[in-house]
């Protein structure tokens, strides 16, 4: 009797599948430090162009003190000045030890970028208070208190994280991060919204006000989708592990994301804003007190 060879009886198991090429992108030094060093020179642009447009609006209007305007230009700066440091030096930033102070580098930009932005709905309920006879005192420390507890709630998850690395805490950071891009989206829509409505209801016509409609338009517009993708997207990196933004072999995902919510949104309120104040004393150019 004839006995057949073992690899009839037993035939090999096929061979694992070759790897993607979203792998191979994701696990290769060189275009890991390309992702992230174009991400790097991004922010710094953005960064160049925000404190050049502040340098030009001092220049204009060196009187008036730190407007509003200026505010928002000098955070923007700050924000995305801060981003590039990080990404110049993601080698160190995603190997550094303990991983909170990962966290705390990556996060903190993230949550000064809220401040920055929320400080435009800020500034757009103050008009809009003002054009319907309506108090505006609190408005700012409403604005103060709710980032103040922001900051809080986070310091106090870091503080945890650093005594306990733990998972579950992590999860309820990133759910913690995902809520308040949605109170941004939602002040945005809220307040951005109203002023829209009310300019288009202005019963004068005027090249003025086609721009400031197109201003507020589109700035709640970019605002708005940018905090909703943020939201999303955090939402999905705290439930699946393969989507998470804190490693260094995500660099694709990391360049969609950061280039999504804070780049090109930056960029592009950064341009529609342009606009130098005017050199006469105008009612709704003041001073923050």
């Amino acid at each position: 009797m004839r006995w057949l060879p073992d690899t009839l009886l037993f035939p090999s198991q096929p061979p694992p599948p070759a790897s993607s090429w979203w792998d191979d992108l994701n696990h290769s030094a060189q275009f890991q430090d390309g992702v992230f060093f174009y991400l790097c020179a991004a922010y710094a642009l953005v960064a160049s162009v925000a404190l050049i447009q502040l340098i030009r609006i001092e220049l204009r209007v060196p009187e008036y003190g730190w407007t509003t305007q200026k505010v928002f230009h000098l955070m923007n700066f700050v924000v995305n000045g801060v981003r590039a440091v990080v990404f110049g030096f993601h080698h160190l930033v995603f190997m550094v030890h303990p991983k909170v102070l990962m966290l705390v580098l990556l996060d903190l930009p993230g949550l000064l970028f809220f401040s920055t932005y929320t400080l435009l709905v800020l500034f757009w309920a103050e008009i809009y208070h003002q054009a319907r006879s309506l108090p505006t005192d609190k408005l700012k420390i409403f604005y103060l208190s709710i980032n103040g507890v922001i900051y809080f709630i986070q310091i106090c998850i870091w503080i945890y994280l650093w005594i306990d690395d733990n998972s579950v805490v992590e999860f309820v950071g990133k759910i913690f991060i995902a809520v308040i891009s949605i109170i941004a989206a939602l002040g945005f829509l809220l307040y951005g919204g109203r002023l829209f409505m009310m300019l288009r209801r202005f019963p004068i016509e005027s090249k003025g006000r086609r721009k400031k409609l197109h201003e507020v338009g589109s700035v709640t517009a970019i605002c708005f989708t940018c905090f909703i993708i943020r939201c999303v997207v955090v939402l999905l990196s705290a439930f699946d592990s393969d989507a998470s933004l804190d490693v260094l072999d995500h660099p694709i995902l990391n360049l969609i994301y950061y280039m999504l919510v804070e780049v090109l949104p930056s960029a592009l309120v950064l341009y529609i804003l342009r606009k130098l104040p005017p050199k006469r004393i105008s009612a709704q150019y003041h001073p923050i007190r």
